[in-house]
């Protein structure tokens, strides 16, 4: 099993930057796929952006051109680098990870979220 914790939410104005981290714990080692999605208000919970152990990424086009997916050296932790964010932006972010060769529609461990607050 893999536990994962997401930090770095907060409140920002239009234009600024937030970097999200999340932390893993567990089987880090077994983790193919790491990502992030997240849930806008009165919304589903949507994908947005995900990497491989192998350094493939992937982004939705919501964010693309903005948001950077990051690995760091060691296993058991990736970040969410957000800039140019706007109010439609706002909302609870959530990290993913799975044991998967390839990205799946439903990540099998997620975060409990952390809230990105964007003002206008």
């Amino acid at each position: 099993q893999v536990q994962l914790v997401e930090s770095g939410g907060g409140f920002v104005q239009a234009g600024g930057s937030l970097k999200l981290s999340c932390q893993a714990s567990g089987s880090v080692s077994r983790i193919n796929i790491m990502g992030w999605s997240r849930q806008l208000p009165g919304m589903s919970r949507e994908w947005i952006a995900d990497i491989s152990r192998w350094g493939v990424s992937n982004y939705a086009d919501s964010v693309k051109g903005r948001f950077t997916i990051l690995r760091a050296g060691t296993d058991g932790m990736w970040y969410l680098k957000m800039n140019d964010l706007q109010p439609e932006d706002t909302g609870v972010y959530y990290c993913n990870a799975d044991f998967a060769l390839v990205p799946t529609v439903i990540p099998r461990f997620s975060g409990q979220g952390t809230q990105v607050t964007v003002s206008s």
